[in-house]
């Protein structure tokens, strides 16, 4: 298959373009600036044909996906500062990129008949309650604008296209950009006591194996909504750094195990500083996977242990 992939730069987006390459597939990456700006790391990703594209800009999209006429488009490229969207001389941008942008890209896999993936997330919902949210429900109440701009993006692509996948992901990580474990083994090394918020729940995702997860959906025609993070229990924010420092203290980091680094839980009332409303409940159930055939992500231990070793911690 020929897939366009759109946010080649970022995590998720580098890893996709790789397992298209470890698979045969013909993958052509995309991002904003003129040249691939993601990680280079000498893996496929870097060496993949590459074209740079705004997405805001419907001729453009056009002219770019008219010529490339691919038959899937992975579509990664999103606003995902999530603090940063609530500023009011931003809110336009992030609208334009997660909703417009979204549009645009779902028009042309309607003209061009090619199946499309949209990268969601949990913040389409009000996170309140306990219970997992089902990958079907309609049940939507965004708390803040990158959530409300992401699901205008996903209501365009049900109303656009037939043949589309919306994938709910959260607490992302991978090697290419800055994430949640990176932030806390650099504040870690530098500090002997962390507060984290222990009632924000969810599971975390690990971009390389969700990259598999989507290569294997776009070889089927299972299209619909799908949940899908690494396995595992759901967990707080303050149980995922507390494994952090004890997988880096046993990888030989001594700096971040309990004599020299002490983690405390706070509630999301007491840590403050957040610009955006966050949700409590990011519980995503992800039974539909295994449900339709599709094989689930490992377990989100595993995969943290992987990484670290990934980024040569």
């Amino acid at each position: 298959m020929k897939v366009f992939v759109t946010g080649a730069a970022g995590q998720l987006g580098h890893d996709v373009l790789n397992e298209l390459a470890a698979r045969g597939h013909e993958g052509i990456g995309s991002d904003i600036k003129e040249a691939y700006s993601g990680v280079c790391d000498g893996t496929a990703a870097e060496k993949m044909p590459y074209i740079p594209l705004d997405i805001t800009d419907a001729d453009a999209v056009r002219r770019v996906l008219e010529n490339v006429w691919p038959d899937v488009v992975v579509h990664c490229a999103a606003w995902t500062a999530v603090d940063l969207a609530e500023e009011e001389e931003k809110q336009e941008t992030v609208r334009a990129v997660n909703a417009e942008g979204t549009r645009n890209i779902a028009a042309l896999c309607r003209d061009l008949g090619a199946k499309m993936v949209y990268i969601s997330t949990d913040y389409v919902f009000n996170g309140e309650g306990q219970e997992p949210w089902q990958p079907d429900c309609k049940d939507y109440s965004p708390l803040n604008v990158y959530g409300r701009t992401k699901l205008e993006g996903e209501l365009a692509v049900s109303e656009i296209l037939d043949k589309y996948f919306i994938v709910r992901i959260a607490w992302v990580f991978g090697k290419s950009g800055k994430n949640f474990i990176r932030t806390m083994l650099n504040v870690g090394k530098n500090h002997d006591r962390l507060t984290v918020v222990n009632d924000q729940i969810g599971t975390p995702t690990y971009t390389y194996d969700l990259a598999r997860l989507l290569v294997d959906m776009i070889e089927t025609e299972k299209y619909g909504y799908y949940h899908a993070t690494n396995e595992g229990g759901y967990i707080s924010w303050y149980d995922f750094s507390v494994e952090i420092f004890r997988q880096a203290a046993e990888m030989g980091h001594p700096e971040y195990d309990a004599g020299h680094l002490t983690v405390v839980p706070v509630t999301t009332e007491e840590y403050g500083i957040s610009k955006a409303a966050r949700p409590f409940n990011s519980r995503l159930d992800r039974s539909k996977l295994a449900e339709n055939g599709f094989e689930p992500l490992p377990d989100w231990k595993d995969a943290l242990s992987r990484y670290l070793k990934e980024i040569e911690l």
